[in-house]
Parts: structure tokens; C-alpha cells; sequence
């Protein structure tokens, strides 16, 4: 078996890696198709809308529509990179001054954006499913001062607090729609995160290589979290093979 634990890309030696073991027959995680359909916010976000799964509100956008659609949509908004991850090429615009000039940066890189209404919470929550079933839950506060669980100025790196919580004491709402939403990417391992914003749980993206950081996600489980991991590559491992 292959376990991925570096940060996947389409155009990077993990998805490289994973695309050979996958054709040689090992069990993979990440696999190839997850790589594929997670780290392509445009595929996210439509598969969840057809799907009707509860998100913020999302455009995808292009050169051509994309001023109307942020403002159609309002402001504050944050506008993110087809392959967006960890925060980076995540922006938040507040108003429509110097739009254009934005804009003209973001398609200096990419053909399309992903503008998203902005929902501010004290918390995200993540849900890690592995296997279609729950596996860990967290919340993750917001950095000091900032909108988001990671603040970035030049070189350094501010986190928000975390708390670890039993999958018991999750909200059914949370932990159906981040069971549902994993399932649409594959049957490995996701990292879901959610927002909770007037009572109802919203999805904002499923992540294909969650962390699993010692102290943080394995806070409350320990040994079980891994022990968990390994008993989904030996079921795995003995399934019939075509």
C-alpha cells in the first residue's frame, strides 16, 4: 500500500506516485481520482451543487463575467484559486475598489475563479471521514484579529486555537453532510470542513490530504486514530481483486 502524507497536486510527483501504485494494484490513499477531484475547487463546487448539498453561495467565474458576478454576488466575498490550498490564493475582497486590478492577477494565473459568499463563524469545524465513516472531528478557531484559521504575513505563519471533539458530540447535521460530501470525492481518506452559520451546517471544501497532526487531530483518540488507518489498508488489502 501507498499513504500519502505530503501535500498533493495534479502536476506533482504525489499525484505521479499515486497514479503508478494505483496501477500496479496497491491500495492507495490518496488515490489518483481523489487527488483529481478534490484539489479542483471548480469540480468541487459543482459537484456539490448538483448534488444540492448546503454550501455558501458560489460563482465560478471567468475573465469575461467575473466583475459582474463578485458584485452580483456582494461584499464582503472571497474569491479562490481553482487549485487553492492551506489558505493560499484564498483572498477576501471587502468592497469594489481596485476590483479589476485584482482580478487581472488572479487570471494572470488561472482561466477561472471561484467567488464564494463570505459566512464569518468563530470556528470551522472539520471532519475527517475515512472509508465513508467519521474517523476524527475538530474545531479549528480563527488566527488572532483575522477571518481565517491561518494568517500569513511574508514568511511567517499564525494558527487559530483547536479543539478536538468527540464524534458523539457532534452535531447530526455536521457530521451527515461531511459523511455525504466525502463520498461524493471517493471512499478514502477526506478532510471535510464545514461552517455552522444560522443553526444550519454548510460545507465549504473537502480536502483530500486532511492533516493529522500529533496533539491536534489525535488528541482524543491516540493510538485509535491510527490503528483506525491501518485497519482500512488491511480490509483493503484483503478485499477480492478483478
Amino acid at each position: 500500500g501507498l499513504f500519502i502524507r505530503e501535500t498533493t497536486q495534479v502536476n506533482h510527483h504525489t499525484y505521479r506516485f499515486s497514479r503508478r501504485a494505483s496501477a500496479e494494484g496497491l491500495v492507495v490513499v490518496d488515490d489518483p481520482r481523489s487527488i483529481v477531484r478534490c484539489t479542483n475547487k471548480v469540480y468541487l463546487a459543482e459537484t456539490l451543487n448538483r448534488h444540492r448539498l448546503a454550501t455558501p453561495r458560489t460563482l465560478i467565474l471567468s475573465d469575461e463575467n467575473a466583475a459582474e458576478g463578485i458584485r452580483s454576488l456582494g461584499f464582503p466575498c472571497v474569491l479562490k484559486a481553482p487549485d487553492s490550498a492551506f489558505s493560499l490564493g484564498v483572498k477576501r475582497i471587502d468592497s469594489g475598489e481596485g476590483l479589476e486590478e485584482r482580478l487581472e492577477k488572479f487570471f494572470a494565473e488561472s482561466d477561472l475563479l471561484i467567488a464564494q459568499e463570505f459566512v464569518p463563524t468563530e470556528y470551522d469545524w472539520r471532519i475527517g471521514v475515512l472509508g465513508g465513516s467519521p474517523l476524527f472531528a475538530c474545531r479549528y478557531g480563527m488566527a488572532p484579529g483575522h477571518w481565517q484559521i491561518v494568517q500569513r504575513v511574508g514568511a511567517d505563519v499564525e494558527y487559530g486555537d483547536f479543539s478536538s471533539v468527540p464524534i458523539q458530540q457532534v452535531p447530526d447535521e455536521v457530521l451527515k453532510l461531511a459523511v455525504k460530501s466525502a463520498a461524493l470525492m471517493g471512499d478514502g481518506l477526506y478532510g471535510v470542513d464545514l461552517k455552522v452559520v444560522g443553526g444550519k451546517a454548510m460545507v465549504i471544501e473537502v480536502n483530500d490530504n486532511p492533516n493529522i497532526d500529533a496533539g491536534i487531530e489525535d488528541a482524543l483518540l491516540g493510538d485509535r486514530l491510527y490503528q483506525a488507518v491501518m485497519h482500512y489498508f488491511l480490509s483493503r488489502f484483503e478485499e477480492p481483486r478483478s
